[in-house]
């Protein structure tokens, strides 16, 4: 073999890439499965998506004892195209144990929606969007970076607009495609303007080489750089690319509205700290007035639409809850933007990784708490949750916890402790200006939280219904409130990821 073809010979570490290969290969199965399964037995592949996910979760754990890496250049071991480090484990954690609660609420949803969703075809969409959004994280080059946001928002389109014959279902998804395909465009243009600056894709070669671009190419690099990071703002819903969340999440199914709303986010998040942290720390000055305005707007635009919403309207408690995520989304850009004035930029990204685990627990669960109430009040409105204490005490209990932790309330202290870290990452960078409007949203968004706490309480108008809930549903639940409840109990333990390893 010459030399040339040896260096293009690449050694592959599967470990390190097992949890999105997981993913993506029990897709594939399901996909194929299907065709030979029975209406009758069509559940088994839920099941086989829940163990896929589960095992693809567990693959994490081997890769714990330290950094590993593959896809490296020839010449030089320490560029690569993949790194599985604390910061990707974390992410992948987040994501994959955010599809499983997803699918154990989708198997509930797929059953009592009685063939109006195609199940061989939503496995496989939901099993390949986790799988490109588990490898996102572990993506250190933008080529890799942007494929892997395409196969997160692919399948996630179609699993918007899945319901067969529903109109609000494929408005929905046209609304979601458009405006992210032209997110992405964006994104992609900026993408090459920084390839064509520097001439690499790899982020820790940006990093060194961006610094000293010709001034003829300075301001190519420039519009490179804000180009780059519309796309992933789009992706965390940030104002004023938001526009398509509280029309996706209605017209979705509600699971799929619940995983965009912590997956989704999740996959922004990490794209927008690795383009910004690792690839563009020399343009500080550049992303990081901008996501700081970007935060001050995103979560006051967010908390204001979650307050305008009427609780009689139809939808009106999973828009609330859409608006919510716009406003949180806010929360999750201050460390960020915190870090461009940081002297410690891994300890603000580490706010925002802690932010985002409280978030991702306590909001699945919500969402679980509203799937249960759909089954019998389909139009979901706020005011379909009066007196829910009287027939469900125990979902009640559960949601009026989660509610108070998305507030930041006691007894939801894990709400308040994120809430903290993240004005503290604020304050340390010397944005009091941040951290001031971030206080008076906090104050904008207790109204609303605590509205629809107390209506869980009050005495229920006519006859509480009451029926048997199906077990993957109690599971969600269930997991989501031990989750929420022992963080709560002991919020230390989230302190453990301020240390993201990305240094």
């Amino acid at each position: 073999m010459s030399a040339q073809a040896q260096s293009l010979v690449q050694s592959v570490d599967w470990l390190a890439i097992a949890p999105p290969t997981i993913a993506a290969v029990v897709g594939l199965v399901v996909l194929v499965t299907d065709l030979f399964v029975g209406d009758n037995r069509k559940a088994l592949l839920g099941w086989v998506s829940v163990a896929g996910l589960a095992a693809s979760a567990f693959m994490l754990l081997p890769l714990l004892d330290g950094d590993r890496s593959t896809f490296c250049l020839t010449g030089d071991a320490d560029v690569c195209s993949y790194t599985a480090d604390r910061f990707t484990l974390v992410i992948q954690f987040l994501v994959l144990g955010g599809a499983l609660l997803a699918a154990l609420l989708s198997m509930t949803a797929l059953k009592d929606a009685d063939k109006e969703l195609p199940e061989g075809e939503f496995w496989f969409l939901l099993l390949s969007s986790a799988a490109g959004a588990a490898l996102l994280p572990a993506s250190r080059d933008l080529a890799t970076l942007i494929v892997a946001l395409e196969v997160a928002s692919l399948p996630a389109f179609a699993l918007v607009g899945i319901k067969h014959g529903d109109r609000k279902s494929s408005e929905a998804a046209l609304k979601f495609f458009l405006s992210s395909v032209t997110a992405t465009a964006v994104s992609l243009m900026g993408v090459s303007f920084v390839y064509a600056s520097t001439g690499t894709l790899y982020l820790t070669e940006i990093a060194t080489r961006i610094e000293n671009v010709d001034d003829q190419l300075q301001t190519l690099a420039q519009a490179g750089v804000v180009l780059t990071l519309v796309g992933f703002a789009f992706k965390t819903a940030a104002v004023p690319f938001h526009f398509w969340v509280p029309d996706t999440y209605v017209g979705a199914p509600l699971p799929v509205a619940a995983y965009l709303s912590v997956v989704g986010k999740a996959v922004g998040f990490s794209g927008l700290i690795l383009v910004t942290v690792i690839a563009l720390p020399s343009y500080a000055d550049v992303w990081g007035p901008a996501l700081a305005a970007l935060a001050a707007l995103t979560m006051t635009v967010g908390n204001v639409g979650a307050l305008r919403q009427r609780s009689t309207r139809a939808y009106s408690a999973v828009r609330l809850l859409a608006w919510s995520s716009v406003g949180q989304a806010g929360y999750l850009l201050v460390p960020i933007a915190a870090a461009a004035y940081s002297e410690d930029a891994e300890k603000a990204i580490g706010s925002t990784v802690a932010y985002a685990l409280m978030y991702a627990a306590v909001n699945l669960g919500a969402f679980a708490v509203a799937a249960l109430v759909a089954r019998t009040k389909p139009l979901n409105r706020v005011s379909d949750y009066r007196g829910l204490y009287a027939s469900r005490p125990l979902a009640a209990l559960v949601l009026g916890f989660f509610l108070l932790c998305l507030a930041g309330l006691p007894p939801g202290i894990i709400g308040l402790f994120a809430k903290v870290t993240v004005f503290s990452a604020a304050v340390d960078a010397g944005l009091g200006w941040l951290a001031v409007v971030m206080a008076v949203n906090v104050v904008i968004a207790l109204f609303y939280y605590l509205q629809w706490t107390t209506l869980l309480f009050r005495a229920p108008e006519g006859e509480p219904e009451t029926h048997r809930v199906p077990a993957p549903l109690t599971a969600a639940i269930a997991l989501t409130a031990v989750l929420g409840i022992a963080l709560s109990g002991a919020p230390q333990l989230i302190l453990r990821f301020s240390d993201t390893g990305l240094f």
